[in-house]
């Protein structure tokens, strides 16, 4: 099977699957015997960790989109692989406490969570919800095709946008941590 004239369906079907996973964790869904649970300790410290692969994250974005704008291609897979790792390991991370734990409880002021938190969070969470197919296409051309072919495809156009947001949706969760575990 020739995956480069696929790359649409397996998107839809790849992203189908990780949101599943992901509103699964998030609203709890997940049976707690299917998860071992670590430490206190560990669960604790996940929210800190993802902070700095959160911050990793806009750096290696960042310098990918640097590295494509000069016309260095190897750099900028090599960055833009990275923060699709760093997404990965964040991703896994939070599921895996949200799955256990539940949602953080913001302890602030409520007018300051009405009105600054939820409203952040929430354009957080539908910029991630958006990015998760944006970043599949691309990685999926990117994969699927040669770097001289990469051009005559969608990947230049939807990589942008998909960076874009992609940076936009990591500092807004960086903000949210903020203002959960500094903050307040």
């Amino acid at each position: 099977m020739d995956a480069s004239r696929h790359v649409p369906a397996l998107t839809a079907l790849l992203s189908v699957v990780s949101l599943a996973l992901v509103f699964a964790a998030a609203l709890q869904a997940i049976p707690g015997w299917l998860l071992l649970r670590a430490p206190d300790t560990v669960i604790d410290a996940i929210p800190h960790v993802n902070a700095v692969l959160s911050v990793t994250a806009i750096a290696t974005i960042v310098g990918g989109v640097r590295a494509i704008r000069r016309g260095n291609v190897e750099r900028h897979r090599r960055a833009m692989l990275s923060t699709t790792a760093l997404f990965a390991a964040f991703l896994v991370a939070y599921l895996y406490r949200v799955a256990l734990e539940g949602p953080t409880e913001f302890g602030g002021p409520a007018a300051v969570e009405q009105f600054i938190y939820f409203p952040l969070l929430g354009v957080h969470i539908l910029l991630a919800v958006v990015c998760v197919p944006l970043v599949i296409y691309v990685l999926l051309l990117a994969l699927t095709h040669p770097v001289s072919e990469l051009r005559e495809t969608r990947h230049p156009q939807v990589g942008r946008v998909a960076a874009a947001l992609w940076l936009l949706s990591f500092a807004l969760g960086t903000v949210v941590y903020l203002l959960l575990y500094v903050v307040y």
